[in-house]
């Protein structure tokens, strides 16, 4: 006879991959600030460090490699973790009482008393400060670019509130580590970072528009507001544009950066190709009103990002 599957553990996600490591061995004690942290749901994790890895990459190309780059990238990873983890907490914070009306959200720890508001800001700070000290190691313009990106932070969570377009205030924030890691292996920061984040911000727009399509008929109850609600049934325009958008702004940060050799530029170029054609794999797959295929896509953006991500990186190494 089959064995039998084991049963989800208490205050599971259901937006969370089956099996991760929170839900399978992490101490019970631990689940609702791992969860409050999102360590559940990697994803997001990745979405924040691969544009820092992109900006470590671009700014290999212009300024060439050196040993630096890789604790930067090394500092990205973990601080990846923590400052997505901290933007998770304030956005629950901020979110707990429309958390408590949305169905995929509701048994989130604070909506479901896992976790107490008091106990969540002291946490928000544990994770601001272990950020914070690695920020420290990465010079003064990667520092004030950090201190900086607090401000789209800390305004995302508000936005859904005032605008149709809040995944716009979350690709300003998710984007950000391009020019900070960017900064921190040139020493300043230069245009083609600048142009490689306005770039992100548009891969956000498509990435988050198709994630919340998930939520679309909850957000119509309580108000909320998104581009996936501003854009209907329309989604697949929008977002074939911005994809676009996000194509050739990555190109033109690639031009600007000015690779040496032809195995450079092949390789910078292989890399956008393939983040391409995964972008238009998406969208050909794309259903606005299929949310579990829809979380499935937002998921293979880590794809997406890691082959430019490895590429670039490649490109700066030659």
């Amino acid at each position: 006879m089959a064995a039998r599957s084991a049963a989800p553990a208490a205050g599971a996600q259901p937006d969370a991959p089956a099996g991760n490591w929170v839900d399978r061995s992490a101490p019970a004690s631990w689940r609702p600030w791992l969860r409050l942290s999102r360590i559940d749901r990697p994803i997001g994790t990745w979405l924040l460090l691969l544009p820092c890895w992109w900006g470590i990459g671009l700014a290999m190309i212009a300024h060439g490699p050196g040993w630096r780059a890789l604790w930067i990238a090394v500092a990205c990873g973990i601080g990846a973790v923590v400052m997505r983890g901290a933007g998770c907490t304030w956005n629950d914070l901020t979110d707990r009482d429309i958390d408590a009306k949305v169905e995929r959200t509701r048994i989130r720890p604070l909506p479901s008393g896992r976790v107490t508001a008091r106990g969540a800001f002291v946490w928000l700070v544990v994770q601001c400060l272990i950020g914070f000290a690695l920020l420290l190691t990465l010079g003064p313009a990667a520092i004030w670019l950090g201190v900086l990106s607090l401000i789209p932070v800390a305004i995302y969570p508000f936005a859904k509130r005032f605008t149709w377009w809040p995944q716009v205030f979350l690709g300003i924030a998710f984007n950000w580590g391009a020019m900070l890691a960017y900064a921190a292996h040139a020493g300043r920061l230069e245009a083609p970072a600048v142009i490689l984040w306005l770039a992100g911000i548009c891969w956000t727009l498509v990435y988050d528009t198709i994630y919340a399509h998930q939520d679309i008929e909850d957000d119509e109850l309580i108000g909320v507001k998104s581009t996936a609600r501003r854009f209907g049934d329309n989604s697949l325009r929008w977002l074939s544009g911005f994809a676009v958008a996000s194509v050739a702004g990555i190109a033109l940060a690639i031009v600007m950066a000015g690779p040496e050799s032809a195995l450079a530029w092949g390789l910078a170029l292989g890399g956008l190709a393939g983040f391409a054609v995964h972008l238009a794999w998406q969208l050909r797959q794309f259903r606005p009103r299929d949310g579990e295929l829809a979380l499935r896509l937002f998921r293979s953006n880590r794809d997406a990002g890691l082959i430019l991500a490895l590429f670039l990186a490649s490109a700066g190494l030659v």
